[in-house]
């Protein structure tokens, strides 16, 4: 078939005329360039992909599709077996492998960043890359896995890159041009659905929330200025803080934010439902379903509420009822059938899925979220409401950026169901209303990269390439691209990093000159942030002689971070000294004694791999953390859930049952690395098995792929 009737067939079967600008890239793909667009979400830019693969099959050869996400490579897995049929797609995402030799491989980026580092057999054929999401390279640790897979694929290879609206993306294609050749650069800068920003409001004296318009073109409405001008004059008269009056002998505000209650009930009046809420808090997120539901709304029908019942068992099937009752479930379940649900980290991901699906097939109204849905799964709704304008970061509480703004209000407006989409911010008495407006209207931020030589890139540099030839590996990364092209250089040059990263592990006796030994060969199959630790701790021998459990208790130390919070407070248990020692956690004095021991160990190891750190000024990573070990082993013994999360109260403090389950799937992960350490055979016969033991329940459902029409229609 030739390029035009490839491309006619492809426009034909879609039914509708593609936008300008997928015409741009689909025109660049059939020169055979590869493709940088820069769209809004929901503007279409799966199709384009979709296009670059389909050419690709044609030619005979192979296409991968990449996300930064489980989940979305999950969703892309089933949307391209959809597309293309079951047998041509396959998925891989480290602890899921489903038709491997498929024309098409969905997989998480580091699966591809691995396989080029191994030279693997499955890149013989490659033709196309499809690079999804390419905003994550501002993540702080795998950030840098889109840069090394730019720079190691082989040339041949072309690249369709999709990326949510940034403000330099002709700055990105630049470097995209310098590292792998003609790139076609494709901006599209107008939403598909027009947005329109409202603000939600109850006047002094009112007993409902009103929504009104918060621009007017790319102005602040004339009511949003009234809104400011009598706010201002509000403060003038209000006493501050060497008050010694009465506090009542202040005029009273004349407008107040919204209760939750308030506010929906303004959205389903005035047609805005169903809505996304995004609170920058998982409690928070939970208390406001919970408030919904005391105060009794309710938004489905009795047909649409035995559908979600009958999604949600079909879902949960494998669970047993400690389970479930450990998770609330009753609970959770009740707010469903009311059309109300909350979706943050802190659920397991089985209860995500139930209210993904659900939102998908248009039976919920309304859906609390952190802002992590904004990057998410696909889950599109009319409207968009922030219920604040500003957040909690590591500075204090700062207002919201143009970029966090765009990337959540992206999510309002569904393509062929809705003909604009609404974004609506909650007034709140501290924030003036023209700060909302610039942020509304401010360009897309820019899209900053975090790449930096890890010790595991520096080992496979050092395996693979000679010195010069490694250095200029590094030097094509975005973030020296980024460096060079500053007026005053301030970074340290990429190239000193690698080459202070390769005097620790010279010091540390992985190289030899340029070279590796057998201890740096190790180094070059561990893909972590604590990559160097784990090696250490590996050849001093602190995971040898353990059993499955304490092994997997022992690697949570790498993974476990204590500043994770998050038990909601409702569902928060009160554990006393006494009930931990009652608790059934299968563990044992000594097994405590022996993780306690080897974690000890690994403590002082870390210490002296900063100290050597410290000479040639490399950055730490993280400090071993041990106080989740014990939850880990005890769970990987075969507690249950309800006593786990029990004991995690006990000796962390408030944990919730998806924080439990990502370190969980996190632990299972190392363990699979150390698994496949084949001359490592003790060790690596052992984290086989602790792999197994700590992938099952809740934590097994977090990593299961479900078929496509599984769910009953």
């Amino acid at each position: 078939m030739t390029v035009s009737d490839y491309r006619t067939q492809f426009i034909d079967a879609l039914g509708f005329g593609p936008d300008d600008f997928q015409i741009e890239a689909i025109e660049a793909i059939d020169r055979h360039v590869n493709v940088l667009v820069s769209a809004p979400t929901g503007s279409g830019k799966t199709l384009i992909a979709n296009y670059a693969i389909g050419r690709v099959l044609e030619r005979g050869e192979r296409a991968f599709y990449t996300t930064p996400l489980k989940a979305l490579s999950n969703q892309k897995f089933h949307e391209l077996s959809a597309l293309f049929g079951d047998d041509r797609v396959g998925l891989l995402t480290g602890d899921i492998s489903i038709n491997r030799d498929a024309d098409i491989i969905v997989m998480t980026t580091e699966v591809l960043r691995n396989m080029l580092l191994t030279e693997s057999l499955q890149l013989m054929t490659l033709g196309l890359v499809v690079l999804d999401e390419v905003h994550y390279l501002q993540d702080p640790f795998r950030g840098g896995v889109w840069e090394e897979v730019l720079i190691l694929t082989p040339a041949a290879v072309r690249f369709v890159a999709l990326s949510a609206t940034v403000g330099n993306a002709k700055f990105v294609g630049e470097w995209f041009s310098a590292v792998r050749g003609p790139t076609a650069i494709v901006v599209e800068e107008n939403r598909p659905i027009e947005l329109h920003n409202h603000l939600a409001i109850v006047k002094r004296g009112h007993t409902s929330a009103d929504i009104v318009d918060l621009l007017d073109g790319a102005r602040l409405s004339d009511e949003s200025r009234r809104i400011d001008n009598m706010m201002k004059a509000t403060r003038r008269f209000r006493p501050g803080p060497r008050w010694q009056g009465p506090k009542s002998s202040s005029p009273p505000p004349p407008f107040r934010a919204p209760r939750r209650s308030e506010l929906l009930m303004a959205l389903e009046r005035d047609d805005l439902l169903p809505v996304i809420v995004f609170i920058f808090s998982r409690a928070a997120c939970d208390d406001a379903m919970h408030q919904c539901r005391r105060d009794g709304l309710l938004f489905t029908t009795p047909e649409q509420r035995r559908e979600i019942e009958s999604i949600a068992l079909s879902r949960l099937s494998a669970f047993s009822d400690d389970d479930l009752q450990a998770l609330e479930y009753a609970d959770f379940l009740d707010c469903l059938r009311r059309g109300l649900s909350a979706h943050h980290a802190g659920m397991v991901p089985a209860f995500r899925e139930i209210v993904e699906i659900c939102f998908e097939r248009n039976l919920l109204a309304v859906v609390f979220a952190t802002e992590t849905l904004a990057l998410g799964v696909n889950m599109p709704a009319r409207s968009v409401a922030l219920e604040r304008f500003s957040k909690y970061s590591d500075a204090g509480r700062k207002f919201l950026t143009s970029g966090e703004y765009s990337q959540m209000t992206g999510r309002a407006g569904r393509r062929g169901l809705d003909d604009e989409g609404h974004a609506i911010v909650c007034f709140a008495n501290e924030v003036a209303l023209h700060d909302v407006g610039r942020v509304a209207l401010a360009a897309p931020s820019d899209l900053h990269s975090t790449f930096r030589p890890t010790y595991n890139l520096t080992a496979n540099l050092i395996d693979h390439f000679e010195f010069d030839t490694a250095l200029e590996v590094v030097q094509r990364s975005f973030a020296q691209f980024e460096s060079d092209r500053r007026p005053a250089g301030s970074k340290r040059p990429l190239g000193e990093q690698m080459v202070a990263r390769h005097h620790v592990l010279e010091e540390l006796g992985y190289a030899e000159g340029w070279k590796l030994n057998r201890q740096g060969q190790l180094l070059r199959s561990i893909y972590h942030e604590c990559d160097l630790l784990i090696a250490e701790s590996i050849a001093s021998g602190a995971f040898e002689g353990l059993e499955p459990a304490a092994l997997a208790g022992l690697l949570s130390c790498f993974v476990y971070e204590s500043k994770r919070a998050s038990r909601t407070p409702h569902a928060a248990k009160q554990v006393t000294t006494k009930k931990r020692r009652s608790l059934n956690d299968r563990l044992g004095q000594e097994r405590r004694g022996s993780i306690n021991e080897r974690m000890r160990a690994i403590t002082v190891t870390a210490a002296t791999i900063r100290e050597v750190e410290d000479r040639y000024g490399v950055p730490h990573a993280k400090e071993p953390d041990g106080k989740f070990a014990t939850t880990i082993a005890a769970w990987a013994r075969g507690a249950s859930l309800s006593t786990v999360l029990d004991l995690a109260d006990a000796e962390v403090g408030q944990t919730s049952p998806g924080d439990f389950v990502r370190n969980a799937k996190q632990v299972a992960d190392l363990c699979e690395q150390l698994s496949r350490m084949r001359h490592l055979s003790e060790v690596a016969g052992v984290a086989a098995e602790a792999r197994e033991a700590v992938l099952r329940s809740v934590v097994a459902g977090a990593s299961s792929v479900h078929p496509r029409g599984e769910f009953p229609l």
